[in-house]
């Protein structure tokens, strides 16, 4: 019997990475031989063992058959004999498939797993690959994972994954599988790449439809010097995950503009009610995906009100506050400063936007810690005011004291023209947001 740390672990202590949870393969055991030694079995497809101590998991080296299909369309062999180098072969790429002997410290690396590290290259083991759908969405996960140092999915990779998704394979992966997976790629530090790889070997169209609507769609020059409303899209999720790694904000992005999807032709490039038309896709997609209502919750926000923060003074002080109340934000204040990042991400992701100043972000908080932190309900009900009432009354009183804050911010501002940055002075209103 012989144990060896496999996977990530080794994969991200080669790159001096915080070390992903460890796993561990055993050579040379049985399920009788773990048993007997006080390992926990667990597991449905085939047997991985807790550790009695670490809890950590350890698996009998296996080797798979494709049977059918799908990522559930295998068999495995798991007897004493199946080698280490074979177990290895069964994985997905190349740096995934090193191990390190635990008490030698040696590294056994028969797919020269090492050189892809040191090329900033991901690639398949081998053509068994293309027998499970699942790691299409895997290898687009590692991509956005490994962006940030410069690593590449290999063309012939790349031919592999669109082959499957061509297939329809990955119609057998299971929503939660599916949802799994795009979660994870959201706290990546740079999901878009996760998507654009899908788009790019067709398996975007088939897991995220509502999302890959949105390639080729036009928007307006001025605005959209970008064109594409995909290219948008996704510009405004990096530009997200520069400013928050919270998975909910990044998801909301990433479905803000799915109305544009549904817009008809005729009308391009201009996307009138695409808010409105948003609701529907994103529902959807929830829907057949399984999302978390967290998540969903904060997207239909996101999506519904966006476009108001671009004529944020149009219709006046009464209108801001009516934001803040479509938010829920005196309920649930800690909305607001991620519905801001996103609406400032929407503006910033796009081509020659991108170091443009967005002072609407901090003048947005700024007004809402006014409304947030000046309003005391007992002046109202020592006058003598009650129910509806007082409700009335707090509102007009944020009315109030938006109107006032509007009075001393730069004219240019107001008209939706200014270029310069917010004021430093604004941050006094921003500590407690």
């Amino acid at each position: 019997m012989h144990i060896y740390l496999v996977g990530g672990a080794v994969r991200d202590e080669l790159l001096g990475l915080n070390a992903a949870d460890k796993d561990y393969v055993v050579v040379g055991a049985d399920i009788k031989t773990m048993l007997n030694l006080g390992y926990k079995q667990v597991g449905l497809d085939f047997p991985v063992f807790l550790h009695p101590k670490t809890n950590e998991e350890y698996a009998l080296a296996r080797t798979e058959v494709k049977k059918g299909q799908g990522y559930k369309g295998f068999s495995f062999d798991f007897n004493k004999n199946v080698s280490l180098v074979e177990d290895l072969k069964r994985r997905d790429i190349t740096i995934n498939a090193i191990a390190k002997d635990i008490e030698t410290n040696e590294i056994i690396d028969p797919y020269k797993g090492q050189d892809d590290l040191n090329n900033k290259i991901i690639r398949h083991v081998s053509d068994a690959f293309i027998e499970d759908p699942l790691r299409v969405l895997r290898v687009a996960r590692f991509a956005a994972k490994l962006h940030s140092l410069h690593f590449s999915v290999a063309h012939e990779t790349i031919e592999l994954m669109t082959k499957i998704a061509d297939s329809g394979e990955l119609k057998t992966l299971t929503p939660e599988r599916i949802w799994m997976e795009i979660e994870k790629a959201l706290k990546t530090p740079s999901p878009a790449v996760f998507f654009h790889i899908l788009h790019k070997t067709h398996a975007l169209k088939e897991v995220l439809p509502e999302l890959d609507a949105l390639y080729g769609v036009p928007g307006p020059k001025r605005w959209h010097p970008e064109i594409d409303s995909f290219i948008h899209t996704l510009m405004t999720l990096d530009r997200i995950s520069h400013d928050t790694e919270d998975p909910v904000t990044r998801f909301a992005m990433l479905c803000h503009d799915l109305g544009k999807g549904l817009t008809p032709p005729e009308l391009y490039p201009h996307h009138p009610l695409h808010n409105v038309r948003g609701l529907n896709p994103l529902r959807d997609l929830c829907k057949r995906l399984k999302v978390p209502k967290a998540y969903e919750d904060f997207a239909k926000i996101v999506v519904f009100n966006h476009s108001y923060m671009h004529h944020l003074y149009k219709n006046g002080a009464a209108s801001i506050v009516d934001l803040f109340n479509a938010l829920d934000a005196y309920r649930r204040p800690e909305r607001v400063k991620p519905f801001a990042l996103c609406c400032r991400a929407d503006f910033l992701g796009r081509k020659g936007f991108e170091n443009r100043p967005f002072p609407r972000y901090e003048y947005f908080l700024a007004m809402f810690s006014l409304t947030y932190h000046n309003i005391n309900v007992k002046e109202f009900i020592d006058k003598g005011l009650k129910g509806e009432e007082i409700k009335k009354a707090i509102y007009n009183r944020r009315v109030e004291l938006i109107q006032q804050f509007m009075q001393d911010m730069p004219k240019n501002e107001l008209n939706d023209s200014n270029n310069e940055e917010a004021p430093a002075s604004l941050l006094n209103y921003l500590k407690d947001i």
